[in-house]
């Protein structure tokens, strides 16, 4: 799947947070600060939920979970290679060596819930009352955002050009939506320019988690 619809309609406030990559403890301290219900909010992830940090597995699970939604991280993309075509040393050079750690259920477990980030979205469209909001993980690799328009899938998880633009004080908008969320670049602090926001400010290195309410 490249691209979900979410309409924002469906939930009373809606957060986005930056690469998770295994600090479940953290991400769940977040989540009692901002009060958040999971019986009314929803929190969408900009991929990168799993490795380097301590809890993968418990990470990977909150697929599961019904007020939770991701896009597909390298990190992801990373482990279905793995899993699917045995491409083993690029990801257990990435963080994922965990997974080869677990043993017996363990890692019956982890293997069936990673299955489903072949499931996960490379791209949300969040509709809310009178904004469009897109998430992806590093990149929407186009000038102009259009709904299910087709895109280049190894830019939009693993393209940094757009950030280090950003960075060089050179970034611009993209047209056909009000506001962008990536993340798999670490940064020191969020950055944003013009319509574009960074949020991968690098939790698992020691700092903290960021999440952005947008209703």
């Amino acid at each position: 799947m490249v691209y979900q619809y979410l309409n924002g309609t469906a939930w009373r406030h809606i957060y986005i947070v930056g690469d998770i990559h295994g600090c479940l403890a953290m991400l769940h301290e977040e989540l009692e600060a901002q009060r958040f219900d999971a019986g009314q909010d929803l929190l969408i992830a900009v991929g990168d939920l799993i490795d380097r940090g301590p809890d993968s597995p418990g990470c990977v699970a909150l697929l599961n979970k019904p007020w939770f939604r991701s896009v597909r991280g390298n990190h992801e993309e990373m482990a279905i290679g793995a899993l699917t075509r045995g491409d083993h040393q690029q990801w257990i050079g990435n963080g994922g060596d965990w997974f080869y750690k677990l043993e017996g259920m363990k890692m019956i477990e982890a293997k069936h819930a990673l299955s489903r980030c072949r499931l996960m979205p490379l791209i949300i469209h969040l509709e809310l009352e009178n904004s469009v909001v897109v998430v992806a993980h590093a990149d929407y690799p186009a000038e102009r955002y259009a709904w299910e328009a087709a895109v280049d899938p190894f830019k939009v998880v693993w393209s940094r050009s757009r950030v280090e633009q950003v960075q060089q004080g050179k970034g611009k908008a993209i047209s056909g939506a009000d506001a962008f969320y990536f993340g798999h670049t670490p940064l020191s602090k969020p950055l944003s320019a013009a319509n574009l926001h960074f949020i991968d400010t690098g939790a698992v290195f020691g700092n903290r988690l960021t999440m952005v309410q947008v209703q």
